[in-house]
């Protein structure tokens, strides 16, 4: 497979469904076969906006034939309307859980084509870098690239689309690629759960600690920036970014769409909430629950974090 920047061309505009939007929007023709989000939006996607995010709808001006959930009190702009397929109501981001829900989708691992080396399954299409030392128990998807001088621990499982850079440490038993919990609930309480299409990137000279589970991106990425170090029993969720030269230290805790900056600091035991960011030099101490930003250089503890 040709890489472009750590990513194969093939799965540049990958088709994940095929999904024809008229039963949605009736005087469309069109179909959808991929997910996108407002930070990476493409064509032919299924996508949504909440009210509170309506300070990046020009990006859809750039979409052409994507079923759009609406909210039902904002007005769409004629050419968004013309160019796609706008579904309004009351919850777009329950719509878009349900879509896959009512649709059957699923992205759930194939088995692949590969072979057993020194006890690790390495599958047929992986891209695996010089001097890669990959203990035995591995599992290493065919979505996966790693790079020169890296270490693969016993037992640890690349699962989907993996980017791993150069030097990078992953310790024993780790989980990178699995689901995060996109989740919501219909009106009867039950779950409509959106499948996990997103990549982890782990960029140079990362570590990360034995037991450690990194979630997929749900749409886009989940990254770990140069020189970054996450300590044993940690869950990285989906969406999580974390900057250059950070610290995550054991048992701690990041939700779906957290962020952490650079030469950050978060020490055992603790919880960031799902989308709070902490800034670049922030300390965050022992046991601590982040539910609230958290400016740079700034140190919080305690529950709720102060």
């Amino acid at each position: 497979k040709q890489i472009i920047k750590g990513k194969r061309r093939d799965a540049i505009m990958k088709k994940y469904f095929d999904v024809a939007v008229e039963k949605y929007v009736a005087n469309k023709k069109f179909h959808v076969v991929r997910p996108a989000s407002l930070a990476n939006p493409k064509d032919n996607a299924v996508m949504f906006i909440m009210k509170e995010y309506f300070d990046s709808v020009s990006v859809l001006y750039k979409v052409n034939d994507c079923l759009i959930f609406w909210p039902e009190e904002e007005k769409v702009p004629e050419e968004i309307e013309n160019r796609n397929a706008i579904k309004k109501c009351e919850n777009p981001h329950l719509e878009y859980c349900k879509f896959y829900r009512d649709n059957k989708i699923t992205y759930l691992p194939k088995k692949v084509d590969g072979e057993y080396i020194d006890g690790s399954f390495i599958a047929k299409h992986a891209v695996i870098g010089s001097n890669v030392c990959i203990m035995p128990g591995a599992y290493i998807g065919e979505e996966v690239c790693i790079g020169d001088n890296a270490y693969i621990g016993a037992g640890v499982k690349l699962v989907g689309e993996v980017s791993i850079g150069n030097n990078v440490v992953i310790r024993e038993n780790t989980i990178i690629g699995a689901d995060g919990l996109s989740t919501d609930r219909d009106a009867d309480g039950k779950a409509a759960t959106m499948p996990q299409f997103g990549k982890v990137v782990l960029e140079d000279d990362v570590q990360i600690g034995a037991n450690t589970v990194i979630a997929r991106g749900a749409i886009d990425e989940t990254i770990i920036k140069r020189g970054s170090k996450i300590d044993n029993s940690c869950f990285i969720s989906h969406n999580v970014h974390i900057g250059e030269d950070s610290f995550v230290v054991g048992e701690t805790i990041m939700f779906g769409s957290s962020k952490l900056g650079d030469m950050a600091f978060i020490s055992g035991n603790s919880t960031v909430r799902n989308g709070i960011a902490i800034g670049n030099r922030a300390t965050v101490g022992m046991g601590a629950v982040v539910v609230k930003n958290v400016e740079d250089g700034a140190i919080v503890k305690g529950n709720p974090a102060r």
